[in-house]
């Protein structure tokens, strides 16, 4: 089932608005123990203020960063769609499939990667290092915290486009992905794992189609 291809000539901004829900629905389950341990610091750190209130402008500057990065997926999208390399479902064609498969698992394999991965894993860390006592304290952290999500997850979001922007069981697939490479033990090396997996498949795209 997609949810996009109705729209796929829509505005600019619903382009964005769309990926954006879509962002905050994959997101959320790997957002939820940071919000979690923030909200139990909150309430000591930030007397007078409500910890539903700190909690909200943390998590408003996590989606600030990931709008910025809804607003680049579909400018690709529009770009894809200008060179006729989008098909109707919003999926590309097996080589630029191919393609971003392996550029997706080439980053899967760098330091950059493992780097917003241990970010992503450690939020008490996180908090113990960056905390902000100040009024916009809250959400700069979140925004801070937001960056190294983007940096570690935008990759695996650039793959909607290899089997269809929007596509529900793909969106489940890579979501599931991403909770597990922040929660499964660091001696899986699950990241490094798909994203040999990736290369393997961008490879066989490439040589069939």
């Amino acid at each position: 089932m997609n949810l996009l291809a109705p729209h796929a000539h829509s505005s600019y901004a619903a382009s964005v608005l769309l990926y954006f829900m879509m962002m905050v629905v994959m997101m959320t389950p790997a957002l939820m123990p940071w919000l979690r341990l923030f909200g139990r610091m909150a309430g000591d750190a930030y007397p007078g203020r409500k910890t539903a209130l700190v909690v909200g402008q943390f998590t408003a500057g996590y989606l600030v960063v990931w709008f910025g990065y809804s607003a680049a997926a579909a400018t690709m999208q529009d770009g894809l769609q200008y060179f006729a390399l989008l098909r109707l479902n919003l999926s590309v064609g097996m080589t630029v499939g191919g393609i971003l498969l392996i550029t997706a698992g080439l980053f899967q394999l760098t330091s950059l990667k493992e780097a917003c991965l241990a970010h992503c894993r450690s939020p008490l860390s996180f908090f113990l290092a960056r905390w902000d006592g100040g009024p916009r304290g809250p959400f700069k952290m979140g925004a801070h915290h937001g960056v190294w999500c983007v940096g570690c997850c935008w990759a695996l979001m650039m793959l909607s486009f290899v089997l269809g922007a929007m596509n529900l069981l793909w969106m489940a697939i890579l979501t599931s992905m991403i909770v597990a490479e922040q929660r499964a033990p660091r001696r899986w090396h699950l990241g490094r794992c798909f994203g040999i997996a990736f290369i393997a498949w961008g490879v066989a795209l490439i040589v069939i189609s």
